[in-house]
């Protein structure tokens, strides 16, 4: 089983937000962890679907 990475633009594409705002969430410790490949940072699209989930239901509380 292979897993989906996403890199920083299609994260940002995913959740319709600006690349900024996902480095800004990156940097508080307050997204989805990311991985390094080679220079470039990738997410698992399932951590990255996750955390939009999760988002989600706290917005609904």
């Amino acid at each position: 089983m292979t897993n989906e990475l996403m890199n920083l633009q299609e994260v940002a594409r995913y959740l319709r937000v600006p690349v900024p705002t996902i480095r800004w969430l990156r940097q508080e410790g307050r997204f989805a962890p990311a991985m390094k490949v080679g220079r470039r940072l990738v997410w698992d699209a399932a951590d990255v679907r996750a955390w939009a989930e999760d988002q989600r239901e706290r917005s609904l509380r």
